[in-house]
Parts: C-alpha cells; structure tokens; sequence
C-alpha cells in the first residue's frame, strides 16, 4: 500500500469522547473516501468489533486502534496502538486499570466548578457520556457550553479546566512501558500521537523518543488533524531519525468540534515508511 493511500487511523466514537458511534464513523469515513480506516478509543477497545463490522459492511479496509493515556514528564502523552488482537485479556486488563481514575477525577472536578458557582456539573457532563468509565473534560466542556457559560469549546479551555484553571485536577496515567508493552504483546503497533501538542522542549522530547523506542515503539503521527502544515515535516524528519514509521489521522471527534474532518489530510510525506506497510498481515480486508 502507498504514501497515498487514504488511511484514517486516529478517531473517536461515543465509546470514548466522540460523538458518532462507530457506525457512523465508518460510514462518514467511506463517504470521505478512507480507504484503510482505525477507531481508536481512549483507553477503550469496547468498540473494536463493532467497528470492524462496519468497516466491513462498507467495503473498507480495517485496523484495530486505541488511544492511550499516558504520564510521561508530569504531561499526559498519548499513545495509539494499531493492529493489535482486540481480544488480547492482558490489554483489556491494562486499560481497564487506566480508566479506573477517571470517576472519582470527574468528582473532583464537578467539586471545583461548584466552587466557583457551577453546580451539576457532574451530573451535566455524565449527559453526554456513552460509557460512565470514560467521563472526561471533554464531557464537560460539553456541559459548559449546553448550558451556557462559555460559547464553544475553546473559551471552556480558556477559562476552565486547565493547569491553574477552575476543574483542572490532574491524572496519572499508564506509564510509557506499560502502554507501549500492552500493545506490542497483543500484537499491534505503538505510534506516537499528535507530538506537536505537547509543547515540550528539544530536550524533553528527544527523551520521549529515544524511551519510546527503547521500549518497543515503532511509529510516530505525522500527518494530523492535531498539527499545523508546517509541522508536517518537522515530524517527518524526526520519524526518519528514530527510525520509525509514519502515521496519518484526523483526530475526529465530532462534526461539530473537529475542524479535520474523516479522510481529509494530505498524504504522507514520500520518504517516509507508512505504518500500514508495516502491518499489511494485521489488515481487516473487507
């Protein structure tokens, strides 16, 4: 399969914080053109089946995905498995684990926004939570835009939510080695999400690499919804200095959140290794 090939392997359904439910996205997806297609969940495979149904039922191609979250440099990083048995007991057991803080989190941070005179809101973003076990902040940006005290998602960040902000209450996450080993022992690939997001100095995120490959890590995203352009190829070279292989995906959470929609990203930079080369026998056919 080629650089041009249109693979969409980062996206969200109502199984974690988006808004379609895995039908919906493949059907959006196969109407956008996707070729080669992968939800990947926060820390949920729940969906995987359902998805690949759907993937199937649209005559697309298929890759099993998630989306981990990670505690590396006091930030939480995020890291994609692609391709990986999504029956594998060992990575439903370190998800499971990884998601078991997210409720009393939310508690404490309905708990802060009541401070500052913002009742409900635990309750509010449970609304619009399709599992309980994934409450996040987005669910409650989600609620603070409902019901009006902020206009859109990016004043809820702004104001609230956020380091030193109203509602903002860490987490720890699975650590690197964990996220990376649960995937590559179910037989998948562990990717680097959205690099750019982290804002990390040079230093910082040399060391993110050079752990991540240590570990067993072999892609990075390159081409997403969460970089700007000119990023594109700042990435490129770091994937062809590590040695690792080149994601591409939107980041699609909804069509009213997401500014890239499903399918619509350029295509990888030619140099590089795309990461379905190198799963071509983990590929769902239709």
């Amino acid at each position: 399969m080629t650089h041009t090939l249109n693979a969409d392997l980062h996206c969200h359904s109502v199984v974690s914080d988006g808004t379609l439910t895995p039908e919906q996205l493949a059907a959006r997806a196969k109407a956008n053109g996707v070729q080669l297609w992968a939800l990947t969940d926060h820390d949920e495979i729940g969906g995987q089946h359902r998805a690949m149904a759907a993937a199937r039922a649209e005559g697309m191609a298929y890759l099993t995905g998630v989306e981990i979250s990670v505690t590396f440099a006091d930030t939480t990083v995020h890291i994609v498995g692609l391709g990986f048995d999504p029956d594998d007991a060992a990575l439903a057991q370190g998800l499971a684990a990884t998601r078991g803080g997210r409720g009393e989190r939310a508690r404490e941070m309905a708990d802060q926004l009541a401070q500052v005179g913002i009742h409900g809101a635990y309750e509010g973003a449970l609304k619009f939570v399709g599992n309980p076990e994934l409450i996040s902040r987005t669910h409650f940006a989600r609620f603070l835009v409902e019901t009006g005290v902020c206009k859109d998602t990016p004043e809820v960040f702004r104001r609230f939510l956020t380091e030193g902000k109203p509602g903002f209450v860490p987490h720890r996450w699975a650590t690197l080695g964990n996220a990376v080993r649960w995937i590559t022992q179910a037989g998948g690939m562990a990717v680097i999400a959205h690099p750019a997001r982290y804002k990390f100095g040079a230093t910082v995120e040399y060391a993110l690499f050079s752990e991540f490959k240590q570990h067993g890590g072999r892609g990075v995203e390159v081409v997403t919804g969460s970089h700007t352009p000119a990023e594109y190829p700042v990435y490129a070279d770091m994937a062809l200095e590590f040695g690792l292989a080149a994601s591409r995906g939107s980041d699609f959470h909804s069509p009213d959140e997401s500014h890239t929609d499903l399918g619509t990203l350029p295509p990888l930079p030619g140099q590089l290794t795309p990461v379905w080369s190198l799963l071509a026998d983990r590929i769902v056919t239709p």
